[in-house]
């Protein structure tokens, strides 16, 4: 069934109307009904054709389809719960915590190993690794990098065309920044050295993303550390100009995670969204991949990935967090 995309015009709760998204629209508003309200960190010309394939099949639901950044979603949930049925981010740790905090309702009859859900109220549904992106045209005359350590060397070899083009997460202002720096930290002591070279060659920080890879593009920067691989791939115009490394000392693999509101009214609508998302991203359903589909449910995934487990829990943490921030930027920000 063809759908169509309208900005929503109705009113709605006062915190909804206040919020200034990033993009928002309506699938299949010629539904009629009450809109399943989805809030979500992922850009929407990326979820889009898991919106499309869902309202195919349900063609009495329409979705309205909020984006907003990862720390954002978890400030605006916590403040009105009842504005939203689903909620939808990369930043698993802020995820597990608002379904730890009763968040978040459970759902029967979705089949995920331990790793990939949280006690049936919280769903992973994407396998998507941190990768080093860069512009490829600044390692012309030289090796790419495979390593983080060979990232470190070559940036301290080549100063002079890296100071001010490398690019990284605000961990201050972004969910999944601080997400993957935290796990980089557990991981290795390389994390840091990496942290202070960049942070010597004037480090640009960025909310997301999809900025950083629009600045590879356009050579603003050269290098671009932690950007989701996902983001990367799906554009088309850079696919020429980017490179994109997987670092091979260590994987850094976040699982994207759904959860239903606990208070929504619209249970089955909800419910029946989160189970196509992990259906259709699991090889379970029929649709195409629009997002990295959750690895296979072995051994081997569950070393790899970021699990859905209390350790997730250790830098929210307030105190934790706050020396964990001071630490970040007295290595990054050394002007």
């Amino acid at each position: 069934m063809r759908y169509i995309i309208a900005l929503i015009l109705c009113v709605l709760p006062a915190v909804v109307l206040a919020q200034a998204w990033e993009d928002r629209q309506v699938f299949n508003a010629e539904a009629g009904e009450t809109p399943l309200r989805v809030i979500s960190s992922t850009d929407t010309f990326l979820f889009e054709p898991l919106i499309a394939a869902f309202v195919a099949d349900n063609p009495g639901i329409s979705v309205d389809y909020m984006v907003t950044g990862t720390a954002d979603i978890d400030r605006i949930v916590r403040a009105a719960p009842d504005d939203f049925d689903i909620v939808i981010s990369s930043a698993m740790d802020l995820q597990l915590k608002l379904a730890n905090d009763g968040f978040g309702r459970a759902i029967e009859g979705i089949q995920l190993p331990a790793w990939a859900q949280w006690h049936q109220s919280l769903f992973a549904f994407t396998f998507e690794p941190a990768t080093i992106v860069i512009n490829r045209a600044a390692f012309e005359d030289g090796p790419l990098p495979e390593t983080r350590q060979q990232l470190i060397e070559i940036l301290r070899a080549r100063p002079e065309d890296f100071f001010g083009r490398v690019g990284t997460y605000d961990i201050r202002q972004s969910g999944l920044g601080y997400l993957f720096a935290t796990q980089d930290a557990r991981a290795s002591e390389t994390y840091w050295r990496l942290m202070e070279v960049m942070g010597g060659l004037d480090v640009r920080l960025y909310c997301c993303s999809a900025d950083m890879i629009d600045d590879l593009v356009t050579g603003e920067i050269a290098v671009a550390y932690n950007v989701l691989g996902s983001y990367a791939s799906a554009r088309a115009g850079g696919k020429d100009v980017l490179e994109i490394i997987q670092p091979s000392d260590f994987q850094t693999i976040m699982m994207r995670t759904a959860l239903v509101m606990e208070g929504t009214p619209e249970t089955e609508a909800a419910s029946s969204f989160v189970r196509h998302l992990v259906e259709n991203q699991s090889g379970l359903g029929t649709g195409a991949f629009s997002l990295p589909p959750l690895a296979p449910y072995d051994t081997e995934s569950e070393r790899e990935a970021i699990g859905l487990d209390p350790a997730l829990l250790t830098f929210l943490d307030r105190l934790k967090r706050r020396r964990f921030l001071a630490e970040w930027e007295s290595a990054v920000i050394q002007n």
